[in-house]
């Protein structure tokens, strides 16, 4: 039983003769009448009565009607659910990142590109340590990464932007008149650290190493706006990417003395579809833009 079968079915029903059906298909009559003759051996009933001027339904064919109608609209909307997520309209897109990104900087590009396309949905696939990233993307994991520049070379590699860590202290910290931190200033202080296996651990552990020192822990999180409202409230100084920082924190926030950056990369083991290609663009878009406190 063909989906062609079935349509010329439903003409015929809705023109009332085979004659009248071939005309509005641009079918010849004898072709139709010979699809209609096939569908009903493979049914094994006759479904329609053919009448001196016209058809009419028999009850096998009535009760054969409705089935077919689902079955044609139900090809129609897999057909347009496939153009849909062949044009970028529609689909899932399963992006894998780094926990602080689907804090900071995704929110903003999720949004602008769902704007776009109410019909598609992301999946964020999400990771501790940017080398787990990158290492489960190689073999196979979600459609698009982003994160820190990885080590190795990926086939698609595009640079969207560039964060900056930042110390978050609390509102009235003796340091809050200085407009940058000197990291040295705060050896003696006890921090807001992650936890070893989170990958801003490093970062922190090598900013203070440049200035001499192994930060003293006074409380770990694995969760970096967890860490930054930690430290507003006066736990510990906090390292944190500026794009994490909570709008409205009541806190001191800082950048470094000298500035401590990463390269934001999007990167994908294989040529992007129109999904990945808009949610990419989404992301050059929003990256760079300004954020209020």
């Amino acid at each position: 039983m063909r989906l062609r079968q079935l349509e010329y079915f439903l003409a015929v029903v809705a023109e009332g003769s085979i004659t009248a059906a071939a005309a509005s298909l641009l079918v010849a009559q004898p072709s139709l009448s010979s699809q209609i003759t096939a569908l009903e051996q493979e049914v094994g009933a006759p479904l329609l009565e053919r009448l001196p001027r016209g058809v009419r339904l028999t009850p096998a064919g009535r009760a054969f009607l409705a089935e077919a109608s689902t079955a044609v609209l139900a090809a129609g909307r897999a057909g347009k659910a496939a153009r849909n997520v062949r044009d970028g309209l529609a689909g899932e897109l399963e992006v894998a990142t780094v926990g602080s990104m689907a804090v900071g900087v995704l929110p903003p590009s999720i949004e602008a590109w769902h704007r776009r396309r109410p019909a598609a949905s992301l999946r964020l696939i999400e990771y501790r340590h940017a080398e787990l990233l990158e290492q489960d993307v190689a073999g196979g994991v979600g459609d698009l990464a982003f994160g820190p520049r990885p080590r190795r070379e990926f086939p698609i590699m595009v640079d969207i932007s560039v964060e900056e860590f930042v110390i978050v202290l609390p509102p009235h910290d003796p340091l809050a008149a200085e407009t940058r931190i000197d990291v040295s200033w705060l050896a003696e202080r006890r921090w807001v650290l992650f936890a070893a296996d989170h990958g801003l651990s490093e970062v922190v552990t090598a900013v203070c190493a440049r200035a001499g020192f192994c930060p003293a822990a006074a409380v770990h999180t694995a969760q970096v706006e967890a860490a930054a409202r930690l430290a507003a409230a006066g736990l510990g100084p906090a390292l944190v990417p500026d794009n994490v920082v909570p709008p409205g924190l009541r806190a001191t926030v800082r950048p470094l003395a000298e500035p401590e950056l990463r390269e934001l990369v999007a990167y994908a083991r294989a040529p992007l579809g129109p999904l990945a290609e808009s949610y990419v663009d989404a992301l050059t878009r929003t990256a760079n833009r300004p954020r209020r406190r």
